[in-house]
């Protein structure tokens, strides 16, 4: 089963669908039949690397109205996160302009890292509230993923997979994706947004269905007490 998940790294509806996601799979079963491929998506291509004001300040005035309000708005998505494991910190958090995390990102899954360096720079936004729009801020958690230092510098110095991120950019929108985060499972069924693990459930189980797939087997009980192996025997 491939499954096919375009999002940002400033989205935060993107790291609990993707929490949502990894947890249906686990529940299910299928965790380990699965191919998941991460695509890249802007929702703010204009903003700059970094910025002087915190985002509840950028979302009042995105949206013409009073830093308390966005405060009000947000309490709802901070209480889903947490019920995920997720510690968003909204207060101390600052736009960033994504496309140097994406091209990271696309550098680390050509070397094999690209799920520990997406889920790096979620955690690092939203959690630890790194400004992921700077490169030395990439850099550094780019090697904390296990990539070489001059490599990453080289990626993000010389616009290195500039042209992979567009490429999803261009494919979302022929796609008609008007928001993340937006899932497609196997080029059959899509999930648009965030939705209730239940729902992810739901398309994980149809859709592996349809592929002739079977759940791994869930082990219960301790695992090795009274069992023989090799002509050895132990309680």
């Amino acid at each position: 089963m491939k499954i096919e998940i375009w999002s940002d790294y400033v989205c935060p509806f993107c790291y609990i669908g993707k929490r949502e996601l990894e947890n249906a799979l686990e529940k299910t079963g299928y965790k380990d039949q699965v191919e998941v491929e991460l695509k890249s998506y802007q929702l703010s291509p204009d903003s700059p690397a970094t910025s002087e004001i915190g985002v509840y300040e950028a979302l009042a005035k995105k949206y013409g109205t009073t830093v308390e309000q966005m405060k009000v708005q947000s309490e709802g998505i901070i209480a889903r996160a947490a019920s995920l494991g997720l510690d968003y910190h909204y207060e101390n958090m600052k736009p960033a302009n994504t496309f140097k995390a994406h091209r990271l990102a696309k550098y680390a899954d050509s070397v094999g890292k690209g799920a520990e360096m997406s889920e790096r720079l979620l955690k690092a936004y939203f959690n630890e509230n790194k400004e992921i729009g700077l490169t030395e801020e990439l850099v550094d958690l780019g090697v904390e993923v296990g990539l070489e230092r001059q490599a990453i510098e080289d990626v993000l110095n010389d616009g290195s997979f500039a042209d992979d991120v567009l490429s999803d950019i261009q494919k979302a929108s022929e796609l008609g994706v008007r928001g993340v985060p937006f899932f497609v499972f196997d080029n059959k069924y899509a999930i648009s947004g965030a939705q209730p693990g239940e729902v992810f459930e739901k398309a994980v189980r149809q859709v592996a269905k349809e592929a002739g797939l079977r759940p791994s087997l869930k082990m219960m009980g301790q695992d090795g007490t009274g069992i023989c192996t090799d002509g050895k025997c132990e309680l």
